[in-house]
């Protein structure tokens, strides 16, 4: 699918529709889950991230990219598939010297850079969004020996679902904005399912997470996944 005709390009364009993108000011903790606050920050990427180089899939309009950048010393890649995002990024964090916004594909990107990377993560973006047996190898070939990958992906038993009980991907909805909802594909895995594909790779699963709405009787809405380079 086109990324002019994607759910991530509607939802940036009604985000740019709704309000000029303007310099904002670099939040103050890195965010993993749907709720502000939920769950750890940046220090599950490691102890130290000062001059370590760190890639974002999926980086949107660029929040955690430019709190690693800032509040950690990092020297942060952010990727979006959706120039636009990139556009609302750079306007938001371009000043930062530290930190590069880059449209393209994850996966095109992954296999097109030399670079290595000390830690890459993905908070809702392409890792989930893409078929794992094809991400997850560059990723593995990006990370330096020793090297973090985290990402979160939404829980698999997220309003009453069950986790995939195969490697197909499944349709899950994307809530726009303005209230509307288009269709994408999802690799709904649960952490077991999520760890044969890190083994195959040549990541160790470190460890998994689950968030859930502070609601009572809410279900799980976020799964929190790390692992290491071998």
């Amino acid at each position: 699918m086109p990324a002019q005709a994607s759910p991530w390009y509607m939802h940036a364009l009604q985000r740019t529709a709704a309000g000029p993108a303007e310099p904002l000011t670099v939040p103050e903790r890195m965010e993993w889950t749907t709720r502000p606050g939920q769950g750890p920050g940046a220090e599950i990427l490691g102890p130290d991230l000062r001059r370590r180089r760190v890639l974002e899939l999926g980086c949107g309009p660029g929040h955690n990219a430019a709190h690693l950048a800032t509040r950690h010393g990092a020297q942060v890649t952010g990727v979006d598939l959706v120039g636009l995002q990139i556009r609302r990024a750079r306007s938001h964090y371009g000043r930062l010297s530290n930190l590069t916004f880059i449209a393209g594909h994850a996966l095109h990107y992954l296999h097109a850079s030399a670079e290595q990377f000390d830690a890459i993560c993905s908070v809702f973006g392409a890792v989930g969004l893409v078929a794992p047996e094809l991400l997850l190898p560059p990723i593995a070939q990006r990370l330096e020996p020793g090297g973090t990958l985290a990402f979160s992906v939404p829980h698999p038993q997220r309003d009453g679902r069950r986790p995939s009980i195969d490697d197909r991907p499944r349709r899950d909805i994307v809530r726009l904005p303005d209230g509307s909802q288009l269709t994408v594909a999802r690799w709904d895995f649960d952490a077991t399912r999520w760890e044969k594909h890190l083994d195959h790779a040549g990541l160790w699963l470190t460890s998994a997470q689950e968030f859930h709405d502070t609601r009572p009787g809410c279900r799980p809405t976020t799964l929190l996944i790390t692992a290491r380079k071998l």
